[in-house]
């Protein structure tokens, strides 16, 4: 194993194959990487990516734990996507103040809006643990054990850096599928403020007819401020005296734009992807996970999007949920099709070929690593995960009094002390402006009507037992019996979770019924996880040790990466699409907007849009107002917001998107076929000048 560490080591000082292709750590962002950058346009010293004060990086955050994000002037603005603040924003509207619908601007700092839970994070520095850890034993425990580890090195480091300075924190993951592990140390801000978003006709027009799709005319971007102490200017909870963080360091905006065959660089923190899984493990991916969660969220989301539809206060609280369950439908939808498209299965299988072949010339790990053993354990997974998908589709957050009812059997809504069990109680409070009933009602109809066609009888909660017996199979009459009886949807109230009345209410026997079938599956999931999980570690050891003349970066795990590229046009049907969009191209599909929802904007979008002159947000080259463009980054989930910078690292768009090609590269990157897409920062300023007049954030900003 600790040769394999340092072939690890070694392997990242070559040239990459493919360019395009790779999410790079920027702690040990190799020479060689570098050089290939340079070659493509990139003019920024080696320091300025990670090592210097003034470092690209150090402007760039994990926004929420979910997105990306960039500062981009000295009083600690931010701009990220308009979908990656989506939740804040909702949560700021109401049906007389519907900030969603018509956006937002505020005026001064006082007018800035404070959000509960939401926080942006700086990485700070990063090292290499995989030596700790592999000398205290981690290959060889079990998966509790090594989370045990992990944690207690974690916190460890954190105590060392906390004696420096306690703002910072350390969190430690694993890369190369659990070969390698390195621990990020973080300065986490949780005081950050609403600023500026246009409506959502344009943060999101296209809906889910554009998502995922080229061209794009979309305005996905929000701009927040980070706030801190007033003396220190360190983090700090909300509190009205805090004041505008002011940043070492911030993105400069370039108004200059791109042309085609320019760099381009994306820095940021995609989610997960998953280019070392085996062909077994794409397989229960296509089959198992993808395609069960498409079809439960179709139905959902018709539901849903109907009585959205219907009234606006329900589209208020459901806007956020529907955008979510809208993008992961399509995502799976559109990978399982490239996947069968570019055939990557059978790609994935030929290339295991080659490794049972090596292997069995060379020996590596003979006794540890087993092809035929992986692919009888993932056969042997295949019914759990398959009834696991449809479990979690269907039946979290079905409804309101499901979801209350889940918080009281797992626990976590129980106060008082187990000790006195009489005693303990659960006491929710009143929520309505987050849910409706009549959707809620229908949903749960529709989705255990669903789950029950589609799963075993073996994964059946016993609730549908008394369908049959009490209702006569009519899940509607259940519904309204459980909704018409259930306490739990009492508000501030103390439930006493012991007592008869409350064991014996049809919501927590609801509750009960689905824990349990829950936890068998997660159970069965469990007892072959472990084994599946250390085989797919070898398969990436073996890949590594048979390509050790090619370099390896690790999958996205959700910290800070960068990846480059080019601006680069994309093919529909062998014919070029360009590799930008216009003004014209917008107010073309807002005339569809009659007969297309999704393409609907208010008009004064549609008289700025086909203004004769956009003076200085127009392309020096072209003259025209460019939207969105095309980039050849390698980006997924959780890149949401990253900024692209250009040569000179300079921020010339937000990327928000790839296209349709660009689904299965969570899997399996084709640099032929994928493509970033990002909104323009001339489009971005365009509209925060000539729509929300927000001449003090012009200001602020200072674009050049």
């Amino acid at each position: 194993m600790k040769r394999l560490i340092v072939i690890l080591l070694g392997l990242v000082t070559l040239i990459p194959t493919h360019a395009d292709e790779g999410m790079w750590m920027l702690y040990d962002l190799p020479e060689a990487v570098y050089n290939q950058m340079k070659g493509y346009g990139f003019e920024a010293s080696y320091d300025r990516i990670y090592n210097s004060d003034d470092a690209i990086m150090r402007s760039v955050v994990l926004f929420g734990g979910f997105c990306s994000g960039v500062v981009v002037s000295p009083d600690g603005l931010v701009f990220t996507n308009h979908h990656c603040g989506f939740g804040a924003i909702r949560n700021h509207s109401t049906v007389d103040n519907d900030i969603m619908l018509n956006g937002f601007y505020a005026k001064s700092f006082e007018e800035e809006l404070p959000n509960k839970d939401l926080f942006v994070s700086f990485m700070k520095s990063q090292q290499d643990v995989t030596d700790i850890l592999k000398a205290k034993g981690i290959d060889y425990k079990s998966r509790e054990d090594q989370e045990d580890l992990i944690m207690t090195l974690q916190n460890e480091l954190n105590d060392s850096v906390k004696n420096i300075d306690k703002t910072l924190h350390v969190e430690i993951d694993a890369y190369y599928e659990g070969n390698k592990y390195y621990a990020t140390t973080y300065q986490m801000f949780p005081d950050v403020r609403l600023v500026f978003t246009v409506p959502k006709s344009m943060g999101k027009f296209g809906g889910d007819t554009d998502n995922w799709m080229w061209p794009r005319q979309t305005c996905d971007f929000s701009v927040f401020r980070i706030y801190a102490d007033p003396k220190t200017n360190a983090p700090a909870e909300y509190s009205k005296e805090n004041v505008p963080y002011h940043p070492k360091t911030w993105a400069q905006v370039s108004l200059n734009g791109y042309k085609d065959g320019d760099y381009a660089m994306t820095m940021g923190y995609p989610g997960s992807t998953k280019r070392y899984l085996s062909s077994y493990g794409i397989k229960e991916m296509r089959d198992a996970s993808n395609a069960p969660r498409a079809q439960v969220r179709g139905i959902k989301l018709d539901i849903m999007r109907r009585h959205m539809q219907a009234d606006a206060a329900v589209r208020i609280k459901y806007d956020s949920q529907f955008a979510s369950c809208a993008n992961y439908w399509k995502n799976s939808i559109g990978m399982n099709k490239c996947i069968d498209s570019i055939g990557i299965i059978s790609q994935k299988q030929a290339y295991e070929q080659r490794i049972r072949k090596w292997q069995d010339s060379t020996m590596f790990m003979k006794d540890q690593f087993n092809m035929d053993e992986l692919s009888k354990l993932y056969e042997k997974r295949f019914n759990a995960v398959y009834a696991g998908t449809y479990f979690s589709e269907t039946f979290n957050r079905l409804n309101e009094i499901l979801t209350r009812a889940l918080k009281i059997c797992r626990g976590n809504a129980v106060i008082g002390s187990p000790k006195t069990p009489k005693k303990q109680y659960a006491m929710f409070a009143n929520n309505s402006d987050n849910w409706d009933l009549a959707t809620d009602k229908e949903v749960t109809i529709a989705l255990i009507k669903n789950y029950r066609e589609h799963v075993s009888a073996e994964y059946l909660p016993d609730f549908y037992d008394i369908i049959d017996k009490q209702f006569g199979g009519d899940c509607t009459a259940y519904v309204d019996f459980v909704f018409a009886n259930s306490q739990l949807l009492t508000n501030n109230k103390k439930l006493y979770v012991n007592r008869k009345y409350i064991l014996e209410d049809p919501g927590m026997i609801l509750g009960n019924s689905v824990k349990k079938i829950g936890d068998k599956i997660k159970k069965e999931i469990k007892n072959i996880s472990e084994a599946i999980k250390k085989q797919e570690m070898y398969l990436c050891a073996a890949k590594i040790r048979m390509e050790q003349d090619m370099p390896h970066y690790s999958d996205a795990n959700m910290t800070m990466r960068l990846s480059y590229g080019q601006v680069k046009e994309y093919k529909i049907g062998g014919v070029p699409s360009g590799y930008y969009t216009t003004a014209e191209s917008l107010v073309k599909k807002i005339d569809q907007g009659d007969k297309i929802i999704d393409y609907y904007a208010e008009p004064i979008m549609k008289e700025l849009l086909s203004a004769d002159d956009f003076g200085k947000y127009a392309d020096k080259t072209t003259g025209k107002m460019q939207l969105c463009f095309l980039t050849t980054n390698d980006i997924t989930g959780g890149n949401s917001g990253s900024p692209m910078f250009n040569g000179k690292g300079e921020l010339i768009g937000l990327a928000f998107d790839g296209n349709w090609d660009s689904l299965s590269s969570d899997i399996f990157f084709d640099s032929d076929l994928a493509r970033c897409i990002g909104v323009d920062m001339r489009f971005v300023l365009f509209m925060m000048d000539k729509w929300g007049h927000a001449d003090r954030l012009i200001d602020e900003i200072n674009a050049k």
